[in-house]
């Protein structure tokens, strides 16, 4: 107990917890509607990349081909960890911005990037040489014609990764002063660049034309947009190779646990991917179209949610107040798995009129519409699983735990392979979207138990918790059916139109029933999430004093 805490009289206490958790919500609830707007503009614009490319390529051979070139360059950057810069590499850097050590911020900056610069380019040569050989193992179901067509494709995509992990170390160097806009746009102009190459290629270039876009991406923006910003802040980026640098041991310390695992969070698409060219021609990009379309929910609400607690959960962690960081992760939990189910809701409601509006008609058959909805459907099962779960792995590097996620997830990973081949043999396609579901459910839950039981340890007011969340999460899933069927409902009392606009306002229709009935039976049955969300939304005269 500190000095200040005993000098508080015991009647403002209560009081002063009070405010202080609702001052947490209110900080929790700007930055992730700062980060939603930053993620769902990412998004939207992925969906007309989506819809670029299921217009040109279709569900087909060609469809397989680009979207299976990305698993070796992909696995170049999981190999570096380039997903988790951020979150390894922000508390290296600024910790001495808070000394007012620029040059020593500069200094752990430079040595590594420096030492990623030198892995990049060893690691990129030899896959680039090695190509031939991981084209077989990627796509096994490939013709001799078609796994050449991925090493091109793939030769062309891997470099891209070198400016992907060098633009995310300068990312993270911006996050550190609070400078997110070049950070937040970089994305927005990779996809861009993505669409604007198959725009130029068109049918003639094909794949082609898409895979340059991504290069040219990759440069423009995760690399140069940071990079301007870093330096404008006062980076400087100096040539230091130092293998023994304190600062570079506690980067890949850190980064360690995600390098060496393979968690099915990453794996999963791996898996699709490889077991979709086994499954027939349009497989993998039919699962690969679902599953993207099911990541738009998935990034804005779970990503967003994730990024914008984890400082505060760091900071209460660090503050020795572990009671108070569980309970503010445990309300960010319920929050996100209510607006994750109302999503997946309309997600399985309206699946054809999304596939329908986002890929189009002009290479997709109405046969390959539907099953592309039939696996959104599928996969929208665990989108709950999958949004949560970026919540409970910060719950863990709060704690300074980099291991538990990695480990946990490389074991389900390699449990669950199986499952993905006995799914891809008796149903194809549905049943690897079926495996997917089942390994994300069951990684979140395990992840979420082990946290927990970490978190209850010395928490003698634990004992009431598990039966509540489970009461919770009964009165969810009935509120999820219902909705469901209500939106189903619906969607047969009418006829499928023919018209672009006829789809959207049938979309939009179904989406307002899907929601509304979500509201009610939420409200029936006491969801009490629900009627929270409502309260957390601005009034008029609110958001005219946030906009001055």
């Amino acid at each position: 107990m500190t000095s200040s805490s005993l000098e508080t009289p015991p009647a403002l206490a209560p009081r002063q917890q009070s405010a202080a958790e609702h001052a947490t919500a209110r900080r929790i609830g700007i930055a992730s509607a700062i980060w939603g707007v930053s993620i769902l503009a990412s998004r939207l614009i992925g969906l007309v990349r989506e819809g670029v490319i299921g217009r040109t390529l279709g569900a087909g051979s060609k469809g397989d081909l680009y979207t299976t070139a990305f698993v070796v360059p992909d696995f170049l950057n999981y190999l570096l960890a380039g997903g988790a810069l951020s979150i390894v590499f922000i508390p290296i850097f600024g910790a001495y911005l808070a000394r007012g050590e620029e040059e020593r911020a500069s200094e752990a900056f430079s040595v590594v990037a420096n030492f990623l610069c030198v892995m990049l380019a060893a690691v990129s040569v030899a896959l680039w040489f090695a190509m031939p050989v991981l084209a077989p193992i990627a796509a096994p179901g490939f013709t001799i014609e078609e796994q050449r067509e991925l090493v091109a494709l793939s030769r062309i995509v891997l470099p891209a990764q070198v400016f992907h992990v060098l633009g995310g170390l300068l990312s993270a160097s911006m996050q550190a002063r609070d400078r997110h806009a070049l950070p937040a746009l970089a994305p927005l102009v990779y996809t861009l660049a993505i669409i604007l190459g198959g725009w130029i290629g068109g049918q003639e270039a094909g794949a082609y034309g898409f895979a340059w876009g991504a290069l040219a991406g990759s440069i423009a923006g995760p690399f140069a947009l940071p990079l301007i910003g870093a330096l404008k802040s006062g980076l400087r980026w100096r040539w230091k190779f130092a293998l023994r640098h304190p600062d570079l041991k506690t980067y890949l310390v850190r980064s360690l646990p995600i390098m060496i695992g393979f968690s099915i969070v990453v794996v999963d698409d791996w898996y699709l991917k490889r077991e979709g060219t086994l499954a027939g021609a349009g497989a993998a990009a039919s699962l690969s179209y679902a599953k993207t379309l099911m990541k738009v929910p998935m990034g804005v609400f779970g990503l967003a949610a994730g990024v914008a607690v984890f400082p505060t959960l760091q900071r209460l962690v660090a503050e020795g107040k572990t009671g108070e960081m569980r309970d503010t992760l445990m309300r960010s939990l319920r929050t996100l798995l209510v607006i994750a189910l109302a999503a997946e809701a309309v997600l399985t409601v309206c699946g054809v009129e999304i596939v329908t509006l986002v890929y189009g008609r002009t290479r997709l058959t109405p046969d390959q519409i539907h099953e592309i909805a039939l696996c959104l459907a599928i996969v929208s099962i665990g989108l709950s699983a999958w949004a949560s779960q970026t919540l409970i792995a910060r719950g863990f590097y709060a704690l300074g735990n980099t291991w538990m996620p990695a480990l946990l997830g490389t074991a389900i990973a390699a449990a669950a392979y199986p499952l993905y081949v006995l799914g891809r043999s008796e149903l194809g396609t549905r049943g690897l979207a079926i495996a997917s579901t089942v390994a994300i459910v069951v990684y979140t839950c395990a992840l979420a138990f082990v946290l927990a039981r970490t978190l209850s340890k010395g928490a003698p007011n634990d004992t009431a918790q598990a039966p509540w969340f489970t009461a919770f999460l009964a009165r969810a899933a009935l509120v999820l059916v219902a909705a469901i069927a209500a939106g189903v409902g619906a969607a047969h009392a009418f006829a499928f139109p023919s018209g672009t606009l006829a789809i959207a306002a049938r979309a939009g229709a179904l989406t307002l029933v899907t929601l509304a009935t979500f509201v009610a039976v939420a409200r029936l049955v006491r969801l009490t999430e629900v009627a929270a969300l409502f309260r957390r939304l601005p009034s008029a005269p609110e958001r005219g004093r946030v906009a001055e």
